[in-house]
């Protein structure tokens, strides 16, 4: 048996303005093409009633052109969700490994983002110092962004 991941989705209030968030801070690229959805298979694989989206597929960096995407929709009717708090039940947040953590945040920031702790460094014996800060995108989903330095001599 064979498995793979594939994507991860974000329902997201305006799809565009969501999207263009990670293209700009995270280079994201577009998988094209665009999604606009409907259907009765798309009311019976999702369970929702008369259930219609838009949206796009994000290839996410740092895996080449087949890797895993993030897949953020709207749908044409939305449920209204609690705001983000990082120790919530259910999936928590994405991360992203980057170079520099403050230059990431100025970006974030930039687009319309916002930070929910501050940025900071933590030695974790045998695996390197992790730089780290939890960060919000315009539609409050929760993004770790974190840098290692490894210790000299591990891999």
């Amino acid at each position: 048996m064979s498995i793979t991941f594939g994507h991860t989705n974000i329902i997201a209030t305006d799809w565009k303005l969501l999207a263009s968030f990670y293209k700009n801070v995270f280079s994201c690229i577009e998988v094209p093409p665009q999604r606009s959805q409907s259907g009765k298979w798309l009311e019976e694989g999702t369970g929702v009633a008369n259930a219609q989206l838009e949206g796009v597929h994000l290839r996410l960096p740092g895996h080449g052109n087949t890797g895993p995407t993030l897949e953020i929709y709207s749908y044409s009717k939305m449920e209204e969700k609690p705001p983000s708090v990082a120790n919530r039940k259910g999936f928590g947040h994405i991360a992203f490994t980057v170079d520099n953590v403050a230059t990431i945040v100025e970006k974030v920031l930039a687009h319309h983002g916002s930070l929910l702790g501050k940025i900071t460094q933590n030695n974790v014996p045998g695996v390197g110092l992790l730089t780290f800060v939890y960060c919000e995108d315009p539609e409050e989903n929760i993004i770790e962004i974190q840098s290692w330095k490894k210790p000299q001599g591990l891999k």
